[in-house]
């Protein structure tokens, strides 16, 4: 399987991403735009192999890539790349390269780690258009929360100050964006995560819920982004706790989604 063509993508994607997180690191050091530009280059090169390995990967097993922990995390960082390159649009702020690349490639690590085996055909609890909303939404929902986290590591590598830097954005700048990927990401994951989750598990094994570790990591996913929100409201949170809260959200994230890989339960499908 690992010279499948599917699978070649995803390792071409890697080490362009990895070459773009060197020269985001060098840019972020330096200041040269130049730098600066090589590297975006480099991850949008990055990001059509991804692409294209998630395409083929549906092609060849002619569903969407979901239904294993080895294509829903190339799914996942595949919505953080793209949420990135939305960012750098909007934005213009390259230096947030420099902490959601690495990020990425952790994603890319932990799936290259996972049984890559194309399945023809979906088990009778996956094929349910119910599994499709939760999937696409929780990833889409994680990977702005990931984002979030990333803008709060680059808080905190800025330091103090608020103004905008050369290179690095200001910490203004920063709250802002870990505020409104909160925001983006929050109503998607109840909507998909939970709502769709329940309705697809109804669908699958007769109960709404089961207390599996998958569905109690994302009920701890959702009730820390809920006390997140309701901080920030507040304004309890903000500045320094703010950042450090959005890197404790991507642990939690991160936790409950390998976590049924030792766990098992009804969603270990690998």
């Amino acid at each position: 399987m690992a010279g499948s063509m599917d699978v070649n993508l995803f390792w071409i994607s890697f080490w362009l991403y990895l070459i773009s997180f060197i020269l985001f690191s060098v840019y972020a050091a330096l200041g040269r735009k130049g730098l600066g530009i090589s590297a975006t280059s480099f991850f949008m090169a990055g990001l059509s192999f991804h692409t294209a390995g998630l395409v083929a990967r549906w092609w060849i097993s002619t569903h969407p890539p979901f239904s294993n922990m080895y294509e829903y995390s190339l799914t996942w960082s595949w919505f953080i790349a793209l949420s990135f390159v939305v960012i750098l649009i909007r934005f213009r702020k390259m230096s947030l390269g420099v902490v959601v690349s690495p990020i990425l490639l952790v994603t890319m690590v932990i799936s290259s780690l996972l049984p890559k085996e194309i399945s023809q055909q979906l088990m009778p609890a996956l094929q349910s258009y119910w599994f499709y909303i939760h999937v696409s939404m929780a990833a889409v929902s994680e990977g702005a929360f990931l984002v979030a986290a990333g803008a709060g590591i680059l808080y905190l590598i800025r330091g103090g100050g608020r103004k905008e830097g050369k290179v690095l954005p200001s910490q203004d700048f920063l709250e802002e964006l870990i505020s409104r990927s909160i925001r983006v990401g929050y109503p998607l994951f109840t909507v998909g995560a939970l709502f769709a989750g329940a309705m697809w598990a109804q669908s699958a094994w007769g109960r709404f819920w089961s207390w599996d570790p998958k569905e109690t990591g994302a009920l701890v996913i959702w009730l820390f982004y809920s006390l997140f929100l309701h901080q920030c409201v507040r304004g309890r949170w903000q500045g320094r706790t703010l950042a450090c809260m959005s890197v404790v959200g991507f642990l939690i994230v991160i936790f409950s989604f390998v976590g049924n890989l030792f766990l098992g339960g009804l969603h270990a499908y690998i």
